[in-house]
């Protein structure tokens, strides 16, 4: 598959991105490094960053988004990535929460009337409440449930690793609305009720990941998301464009850590020339962008594939494994690269190497992508 060159407007749209991520959103970043961004701080950057594309860079513009490709979004992404991957991950969920709310069946218009136009401006903040305590990848188990009361559903349930979660205004819960049947509705936190609590992880801590406990919420029927029992279907689709934007964050994560590895090759001096001079060095970066460069590319493969409406739950599942482990491998090669000074907080590496490890786990792990992969080129499953 070939990759074609960026065109002069995605050249621009990057450019001018760039530029403003590195005024306004860098030292905003900074400012709150390894501390929880209280909401409406990140409200105010998320309105900002709203107004490059970002999350309605791929929404059209009959709802209010841009109309750009899924692969000009992502190079925009990437932009946004290589910052701050806080913020990344927040606009992130925003991004797949813009474009299931602009895809909403013509019945649902109601939904996508109310919700996406604060979304589109970075207002307001959403998320996809999936996984539970005792439910990860094995969607199928999900205990949450959903309960018909007349023209109502009761909603009770504990869901957690939410994305967003303690910011959340309003979040799209995977419940059981039947013995068999997983449904989706859309659960206000004003109007429906719920509470979060916000997980304290080894590294990206400035965005929220929750813990959300949703007790006896009566939501309207007419919040059910796409039909009724069809949750299973529509959260392997949502996975797909999910993985490849967590293999686009681990991208921003590599290139943040190479960038930051060249430049200091090029001023550290040791026994009287710059490490870059040292071959073992010289090679490391050699590696490392190659690495950078592929696991990009693989990305653009997802990308330019749902541009062309085929699916890639496949290439997804390559693209995030690989990213997400690559960027384990060459942001610890940056701390190396800095020795000493690679783990001191003076040095950004430090906390990039603690960011990409927990890349890997969101959204399926890597062994789970593995048993994707080979169950769809097999067409059997490894799973039990």
């Amino acid at each position: 598959m070939y990759v074609q060159q960026p065109t002069e407007d995605q050249r621009l749209a990057v450019d001018s991105f760039r530029k403003f991520l590195e005024a306004e959103v860098r030292p905003f970043a900074k400012q709150f490094r390894d501390q929880h961004i209280p909401k409406d701080k990140m409200r105010e950057i998320t309105q900002r960053i709203a107004e490059f594309g970002l999350p309605g860079a791929n929404v059209s513009e009959e709802f209010g988004g841009m109309g750009l490709s899924i692969v000009t979004e992502a190079m925009l992404f990437e932009e946004l990535c290589a910052v701050s991957v806080d913020i990344g991950l927040c606009v992130m969920i925003n991004k797949g929460m813009a474009t299931t709310l602009a895809e909403l069946p013509a019945s649902q218009a109601h939904l996508r009337d109310r919700y996406l136009p604060d979304i589109l401006a970075g207002r307001t903040f959403g998320g996809f409440c999936i996984s539970e305590p005792d439910v990860g990848s094995n969607v199928a188990d999900i205990k949450a449930t959903g309960k018909r009361d007349g023209d109502y559903f009761i909603v009770n349930g504990e869901k957690t690793w939410i994305s967003n979660g303690h910011h959340s205004d309003f979040l799209i819960v995977t419940v059981r609305t039947g013995p068999k049947e997983l449904s989706h509705i859309l659960v206000d936190r004003e109007e429906h009720g719920y509470e979060s609590r916000n997980i304290d992880k080894i590294a990206l801590n400035g965005q929220s990941t929750a813990q959300v406990f949703l007790s006896d919420a009566r939501v309207p029927a007419k919040n059910i998301v796409w039909e009724e029992g069809s949750g299973l279907k529509n959260t392997m689709k949502l996975f797909e464009k999910a993985r490849a934007n967590v293999g686009m964050l681990s991208v921003g994560l590599m290139r943040a850590s190479l960038e930051a590895s060249i430049a200091y090759a090029k001023e550290r001096k040791q026994f009287g020339k710059p490490i870059a001079a040292h071959q073992l060095i010289a090679a490391k970066i050699a590696e490392m962008a190659t690495t950078l460069d592929a696991a990009r590319l693989m990305c653009y493969r997802a990308f330019s594939m749902m541009d062309d409406g085929i699916r890639c739950d496949v290439q997804s599942s390559m693209a995030k494994w690989f990213a997400t482990e690559s960027a384990v491998k060459v942001c610890r090669d940056a701390v190396q690269l800095h020795g000493g000074n690679g783990l001191t907080k003076e040095f950004d590496v430090e906390r990039l190497a603690r960011e990409a490890i927990v890349i890997p786990i969101p959204d399926g792990t890597t062994e789970i992508q593995k048993l994707m992969i080979s169950r769809a080129l097999t067409g059997i499953a490894a799973f039990i």
